[in-house]
């Protein structure tokens, strides 16, 4: 239809459709924020709100007790190591020079050196009784750090178990909670969505028509993309019912659409020519004529066949000659293209009486 109008109603045109456009989009924004914010109505419900609130409190002091005593145990058992690896590298550098000592007594063989073997011999024993504590502590700190980890464990499967008793009750009132939302935002959308049909079917070429169709965009944009992915799912079946009742409903409207579409134009044809063209918009016919197809009926024609007068499908006139220069010219045209006179349609022939 954009090849029929004119420069200036062109660009008003684009500018209005940009109206509609920035007008959908701070509807969308709004609505979006709306939306949104509908799930605070809901008060928002966690698994420890399904559980025994003064066992859980227990469970949870235990396992916070435990987890310290756990750190506590872990770096005494750390310090341990640290003295067990002392103790040893002592032991086993005083063995070392001991066994060197007496390497060099047995070469020597001097009796004076009894005093020293029996105070080096005990110097050895002493470390080796200090590395024994060591080793003593460092098991004790592991036996402890064991029994920490084990106590943490019972405490976790004891919670553990509290959230498996509570996981039913959480499941059905999140399901609820989320079919209760669901329910607010379609009633919040689902009228709006309605009165975008209504303003399609009853205001779409109304002088406001960029506001209709904002909103109308609006609408479809709420319900199909603000609506529709907050769909409780339930294992898929409501989404896949929802689904087939939409297509339902969507393409039992088509199939009427049509079967409409295809009687109006059926009892178009059978009107007078004179009739067909007066409910023939102006700029719609030229449109179709630029497309290549008749203006009556819809069909395609070969418009750039000079020997083409009449669509063979409806009948109806496409081309005659003007009145004045004998130009041929189309029937839809409002001035004849040769010389400008105006194109009246003859007058209809009067019936005899």
């Amino acid at each position: 239809m954009s090849k029929s109008l004119r420069l200036s109603e062109k660009w008003f045109r684009r500018g209005l459709w940009l109206v509609a456009v920035v007008f959908a989009w701070f509807l969308i924004g709004l609505g979006g924020t709306l939306v949104g914010d509908l799930p605070q109505i809901e008060q928002t419900q966690t698994l420890e709100d399904f559980m025994d609130p003064i066992e859980l409190k227990t469970v949870r002091e235990q396992i916070r007790k435990t987890e310290l005593n756990e750190r506590e145990v872990s770096d005494a058992l750390e310090q341990s190591r640290l003295k067990h690896s002392a103790a040893e590298a002592d032991t086993d550098s005083e063995r070392e020079k001991f066994m060197a000592w007496v390497a060099t007594r047995k070469a020597t063989a001097l009796p004076d050196q009894d005093q020293e073997l029996i105070a080096r011999t005990q110097r050895v024993d002493n470390l080796q009784a200090l590395e024994r504590v060591a080793l003593a502590q460092l098991e004790m700190q592991q036996k402890l750090l064991l029994d920490a980890q084990q106590a943490n464990r019972k405490a976790q499967l004891r919670l553990n178990e509290l959230e498996r008793a509570a996981q039913g009750e959480y499941t059905s009132a999140i399901q609820s909670q989320e079919l209760r939302v669901f329910a607010y935002r379609l009633a919040l959308t689902l009228p709006l969505l309605l009165v975008a049909g209504w303003l399609y079917k009853t205001k779409r070429q109304s002088t406001y028509w960029p506001f209709v169709w904002g909103f109308i965009y609006f609408a479809l944009f709420v319900f199909f993309v603000e609506l529709v992915p907050y769909l409780p799912s339930y294992g898929g079946y409501i989404r896949y019912i929802v689904g087939i009742v939409i297509t339902v409903l969507v393409g039992r409207q088509a199939i009427l659409a049509l079967n409409r579409y295809l009687e109006e134009q059926r009892l178009a044809e059978e009107q007078p020519e004179t009739k067909r063209r007066e409910v023939l918009d102006y700029d719609t016919a030229l449109a179709r004529l630029l497309k290549g197809i008749c203006p009556g009926c819809e069909r395609t024609v070969d418009l750039k066949d000079t020997g083409i007068d009449f669509c063979p499908h409806c009948g109806i006139g496409l081309h005659d000659k003007c009145t004045s220069c004998g130009s041929r010219k189309s029937t839809f045209s409002k001035y004849c293209h040769a010389c400008g006179t105006s194109a009246r349609l003859p007058e209809p022939p009067e019936q005899a009486v």
